[in-house]
């Protein structure tokens, strides 16, 4: 018997015309978007920020120039902006840190005062100027770090012994914080600098020089300090914790579900705690850092409002410690053109300000578009 057998086309095995393959420059425009979208929306948002400094009768050429200068304009801007950048990057790597146990971590300016308040105490009065090695920069710097932990992890314990919501907590600590501040340069008693005559200004003394951070290239024209190393490995030490640990894995089923969490037996308390100490705790080393790498003494308003843009540079990084460190750069580029533009070109803080501002919601509003639009 013989059994014939056919062959079947190639054209007969498929089931449906296949879709046309998308073009070279369709796949790199896909393949860009997450990085075009928000150059986009800060070039809208610089556009607007121009015309609003149009308005104001305040020359165009001499804003761009101000702000150019103040950014880019010297090696001592350049390192000036990258510092800032170091203390926004700390706040937000701590947010992200706390979000991944879906806590909003929002009392970076009250971390950073204590940091701050703890480094200059123990630098001036701490006996450590005289100390070995690189002692006199570490112990004030770990002072901090462990003032700005008890801060955050106060928030904690109201959360888990009271069930007080940690945005208001953070926020209300803060106030505290900065009331501390007051304080302790108002008071002979603390921290204010002896007073010679009646024009003495409420503020510390200078920290000795043997505790200050040691500059990276040992230029004051290029006063880049090793805040910088520090914060970048810290940065991967969070990215790898978060997205290779069990410690990173328990923070997010926290977050998730905590009550599916507990019953898989991880304490629910035990890591609210420790996440918003985690996050304090870097807010209290970026209060060190200005004090120790920039300002050398504490004064009222020290921290200048950068723990607030810490805080959206960790809301806009969207969990990314990445979009962490480009958002603090971009803020602290922006900080000091803003400074600089106010100064050189007269444009008024305010209006400083909202540019900024809508640089914020621009940013925000591109990143809420890239998480809603389908993928393709």
């Amino acid at each position: 018997m013989t059994i014939q057998t056919t062959a079947r086309a190639p054209s007969q095995t498929a089931a449906s015309p296949s879709a046309p393959a998308p073009t070279r420059l369709a796949v790199q425009a896909r393949r860009y978007r997450p990085l075009l979208i928000p150059v986009a929306a800060v070039a809208a948002a610089g556009s607007i920020g121009l015309f609003l400094v149009a308005s104001t009768g305040v020359s165009l050429g001499a804003a761009v120039d101000a702000f150019v200068g103040g950014s880019f304009g010297s090696p001592y801007a350049i390192a000036a902006s990258i510092n800032r950048s170091v203390v926004f990057a700390l706040v937000g790597i701590g947010f992200v840190l706390a979000n991944r146990a879906n806590l909003t971590n929002v009392g970076g300016e009250g971390q950073i005062a204590v940091g701050g308040i703890a480094a200059t105490a123990v630098a001036l009065y701490g006996n450590v100027a005289n100390l070995p090695l690189a002692l006199p920069v570490l112990l004030p710097m770990l002072s901090a770090v462990v003032a700005g932990a008890v801060w955050g992890a106060l928030a904690g314990v109201f959360k888990v012994k009271a069930g007080t919501n940690e945005v208001i907590s953070t926020l209300l600590l803060s106030f505290i914080a900065i009331w501390l501040v007051y304080w302790s340069v108002q008071s002979e008693a603390l921290l204010r600098r002896p007073r010679t005559t009646s024009a003495t200004l409420p503020e510390s003394l200078e920290i000795p020089e043997s505790t200050q951070l040691p500059l990276l290239t040992g230029d004051y024209s290029f006063p880049l300090h090793i805040g910088l190393p520090i914060a970048l490995v810290l940065a991967i030490i969070a990215a790898v914790v978060l997205q290779r640990t069990i410690f990173g894995t328990r923070l997010r089923a926290v977050g998730l579900n905590p009550v599916a969490a507990k019953r898989a037996g991880i304490s629910y308390g035990r890591y609210v705690i420790a996440a918003l100490a985690l996050a304090g705790a870097l807010g209290g080393l970026a209060g060190a850092f200005m004090i120790q790498g920039e300002q050398y003494l504490l004064k009222d308003g020290f921290s200048s409002g950068y723990g607030f843009d810490g805080l959206v540079a960790g809301l806009l990084a969207r969990g990314s410690v990445g979009g962490v460190i480009a958002a603090s750069l971009l803020f602290g580029f922006l900080r000091s053109g803003g400074i600089n533009m106010e100064m050189v070109a007269g444009v008024p803080t305010a209006l400083v300000m909202v540019i900024q501002g809508l640089i914020v919601i621009m940013l925000a509003g591109a990143s809420f578009w890239l998480d809603k639009r389908p993928a393709r």
